[in-house]
């Protein structure tokens, strides 16, 4: 073994290690036992599946924002509960029937991972699920309940487009931020 290939073997793990933890949580949370065995279990599946299965290396950022990275998750759990109680109210509601609609959402920093990380925050929020994902022109398509005009529909694409903006500043990359804060500026001089 080479001195470079070593190199290269600890750069590989240094960059597949939060991975292959995420895969071990998973698999104790898919058999709901915190226990040793099925830490080392998981392990071996994990080690297994990135082996077996080879995908190509996810270039994390590297960049985490911890203030923003814990404000966005005190408002993704805001979000959850406050579209669980709007969608529990549309059910009640015998009135009249809860409009839906399908809309599609051009998203405006995201690389694969972020548009990733925002289709899946969306869908999580109830009262919107992603139905496709263009990843060519960076599109997510989101089917919604609760819209009943055209104003209903801008207010879902603009809280997209801010869960956006709340993840790259908790985990984008240094030019998605310095974007970002380009574009906020720009806003702000208007």
């Amino acid at each position: 073994m080479s001195p470079d290939s070593g190199r290269h073997f600890w750069r590989d793990l240094g960059v597949q290690l939060p991975f292959l933890a995420w895969l071990v949580v998973l698999w104790m949370l898919l058999w709901a036992q915190f226990t040793l065995l099925s830490f080392v279990t998981g392990l071996v599946v994990a080690i297994f599946v990135t082996r077996v299965f080879r995908l190509p290396t996810v270039e994390l950022s590297g960049r985490i924002n911890v203030w923003y990275a814990v404000t966005l998750g005190v408002q993704f759990l805001f979000a959850v509960l406050r579209g669980a109680l709007s969608v529990a109210v549309q059910v009640f509601d015998f009135r009249r029937q809860p409009g839906t609609a399908i809309i599609a959402v051009q998203l405006r920093y995201s690389d694969d991972l972020m548009m990733t990380h925002v289709a899946v925050a969306s869908s999580l929020v109830p009262g919107s699920l992603v139905v496709e994902a263009d990843r060519d022109r960076r599109i997510l398509y989101l089917h919604v309940i609760g819209v009943r005009s055209m104003a209903d529909v801008e207010k879902q694409r603009a809280g997209v487009l801010q869960w956006e903006k709340r993840i790259v500043r908790a985990l984008g990359d240094p030019a998605q931020y310095r974007a970002l804060k380009e574009d906020e500026r720009a806003e702000a001089s208007r």
